[in-house]
């Protein structure tokens, strides 16, 4: 007995003095640990400064009513009660009887509110009893933050992400630098899987991200959206991109990239207009024609007899679109209407004895290597040589129109761009500067990916041709007298590979004649040139149509029209009627309703969300939209009173 005593005396001087310190240490890191405080992400701004990306702060607020004291609980519970009830709605009574009740219960983590934003948080904390702190008042705030768009799904590829979906677009790229620095603070357990500031201040402040500015412009952004939507819809196509890139500059002013879903309805997919390499088509032609110019081998009067528009070459078929073909014409009048079998001859004839020569050019142009882009997932370009395993007899000949490579909508950009620049070619850039706490850190400058790409001769004499096929080419649809337009129609089929089709029926390989991928790339005005833009829609619904100048072209001329309205351009003047009545139409509405003087609330369905805002926002509305697209609902009815500051709720389509 005597000697279990003495074991029991040793161990406890054991366990008090001479594991101590160890014991006190773990209690206390069972009860206290640090919590890291995530600082926000750098904010993305357009050029113009307008948010396109940014972080929201949003707090869930709990009540440790143990520490509360009861005489300070009772003084004051009327009052909180009357706070919380102006804020977060509902009667005092409510709100007064649920306090009592976990104060009774003796609550420890009691759910005030939830997703608060920061200016309500602050006015929470000066609420009766929470304005006492962490524990005379019991006020317990969880943080976190939100990656929010201001603009909505525009442009969502392009801006991106880094979050647990990978790194993607201008976020991913600069992930690093927009990161910030985290910030410190200790909590205390108080109870299962519930912690609690030990302190109202932070151990270490967290430090917010760096901004970047990019090369974006609004406006624009939401002109080539909605273009592109409204077409995609009309077509009911797979997907598809357009963007406008300033010619001197290289500045992406807009880019719009969108998929379908299995719904028919459309949002920002993947990043096609970067990422997608495919067969272009005839607006390689453009290449073709320039190479073949620029080493004196054809001039734009020489003549290719283009036959009855179908041709063989080593027994594959070269046809014409135009049934009977087009006879004995011109180099230009072969590019003005699109002539592959005139393209093809005119490269055969002078090309297949020394392919070479024709790749360097290619080379030259920008197609053979990718851009170079920070953002991720950029294509690659496939353009055989003739030491390659894959060339073959007829590589040369479908090369020259499109056919056999694979180059992204981005390098065919930046080659039109290039044309329209006086033959400088610049590379295509999303960011104008990096600035860190208000600061602007770095600039980006305009970025030459070749001084010249071709002598003034040949550059006057393509931009002609290029003018034509707006004028009196395959292009001629998309005329406009009020401005001009140059540029290059595509229409390219899919090459498929062996699979099922909707029949149960395999079909092998090939090129489909039901798939198609329609193009146009260009530039505006023809004369001064200020915007490059493409246009590439995958896949529209064949009886809807597939050509170029029916299913690109159109958006092209919307694009262009929008941009000389509402953003002048000094060099051309535009008339006042607008060629395109649907555009003058909405224009005309929009402005008649901003210039009301408002007491009731307008109906803004059928506006295009951009303008509904805008109208909303001058009026004094706080706006909230969900999807993209035209006005499909309001939240307040048409003709209820207007009050400033009053909740408007827009769902788009």
């Amino acid at each position: 007995m005597t000697l279990l005593l003495l074991a029991v005396i040793f161990r406890i001087i054991n366990l008090q003095y001479v594991q101590g310190d160890k014991y006190r240490k773990l209690a206390t890191e069972l009860t206290i640990r640090p919590d890291t405080i995530y600082a926000n992400r750098g904010n993305v701004y357009a050029a113009d400064g307008n948010l396109l990306a940014t972080s929201m702060s949003k707090f869930n607020i709990y009540m440790d009513l143990v520490t509360v004291d009861s005489k300070v609980f009772e003084e004051n519970i009327a009052g909180l009660s009357k706070e919380l009830s102006k804020m977060l709605g509902r009667s005092v009574n409510y709100h007064q009887s649920r306090l009592r009740n976990a104060k009774n219960r003796k609550k420890r983590y009691f759910l005030i509110a939830r997703d608060i934003g920061y200016t309500d948080y602050l006015k929470m904390k000066k609420f009766p009893i929470f304005n006492l702190g962490v524990y005379k008042g019991g006020f317990i705030a969880k943080h976190r933050t939100e990656r929010a768009h201001p603009i909505g799904k525009i442009a969502e590829r392009t801006i991106g992400y880094d979050d647990f979906r990978g790194e993607a677009g201008i976020e991913g790229a600069f992930a690093d630098y927009m990161q910030g620095k985290n910030g410190l603070r200790w909590v205390q357990k108080i109870a299962k899987n519930q912690w609690k500031p030990i302190s109202d201040y932070n151990e270490k402040e967290p430090i917010d991200g760096d901004d970047i500015i990019t090369t974006i412009d609004v406006n624009m952004q939401d002109i080539t959206h909605h273009a592109l939507l409204a077409q995609l819809e009309n077509y009911e196509a797979d997907h598809g991109c357009a963007v406008v890139m300033e010619t001197k500059t290289g500045e992406i002013k807009a880019i719009a990239n969108l998929g379908r879903t299995s719904k028919g309805k459309y949002y920002e997919k993947r990043n096609y207009a970067v990422w997608e390499s495919h067969e272009p088509g005839s607006t390689f032609k453009l290449a073709s024609l320039m190479a073949a110019l620029e080493d004196k081998k054809i001039d734009t009067s020489t003549v290719v007899d283009t036959e009855k528009g179908r041709i063989f070459i080593h027994g594959s078929k070269v046809e014409d679109s135009h049934r009977g073909g087009y006879g004995k014409i011109s180099a230009a009048r072969v590019f003005e209407v699109s002539s592959n079998v005139g393209i093809v001859k005119l490269i055969q004839k002078h090309y297949d004895h020394q392919p070479e020569k024709f790749i360097e050019k290619i080379e030259s142009y920008g197609f053979t290597k990718p851009i170079g882009f920070k953002i991720k997932g950029e294509g690659m370009p496939v353009v055989p040589k003739p030491s390659d395993k894959r060339w073959n007899k007829i590589s040369l000949e479908w090369m020259s129109w499109g056919y056999g490579i694979s180059i992204t909508p981005m390098q065919t950009l930046m080659f039109y761009n290039a044309v329209a620049n006086n033959g400088v070619m610049v590379k295509p850039r999303f960011i104008k500067e990096l600035r860190r706490q208000e600061k602007t850190e770095e600039v980006y400058e305009t970025e030459i990916v070749n001084p010249k790409i071709a002598s003034e001769e040949t550059l006057k004499k393509i931009r002609k041709v290029m003018e034509n096929v707006v004028i009196k080419g395959t292009a001629d649809n998309i005329y406009s007298p009020n401005f001009s337009m140059a540029g290059k129609t595509g229409t390219a089929k899919k090459f498929l590979p062996k699979h099922i089709d909707e029949n149960g029926k395999t079909v092998n390989a090939g090129y489909s004649n039901k798939h198609y991928v329609a193009s146009f790339a260009g530039f505006f005005p023809a004369d001064k040139p200020k915007y490059s833009c493409i246009v590439v829609i995958h896949d529209p619904k064949k009886e809807k149509g597939y050509y170029g100048a029916t299913v690109a072209g159109p958006v092209f001329k919307e694009i262009a029209q929008k941009i000389y309205t509402t953003t002048p351009i000094d060099n051309q003047s535009v008339e006042d009627k607008i060629q395109f009545a649907q555009i003058d139409k909405e224009f005309a509405a929009y402005h008649s309703k901003l210039n009301k003087n408002y007491t009731k609330i307008p109906n803004v369905k059928g506006m295009s969300g951009m303008d509904a805002v805008s109208l909303l926002e001058n009026l004094g509305l706080k706006v909230k939209i969900s999807g993209v697209g035209k006005v499909q609902s309001q939240s307040l009815s048409k003709g209820e009173k207007l009050e400033k500051g009053k909740t408007i709720v827009l769902k788009l389509s």
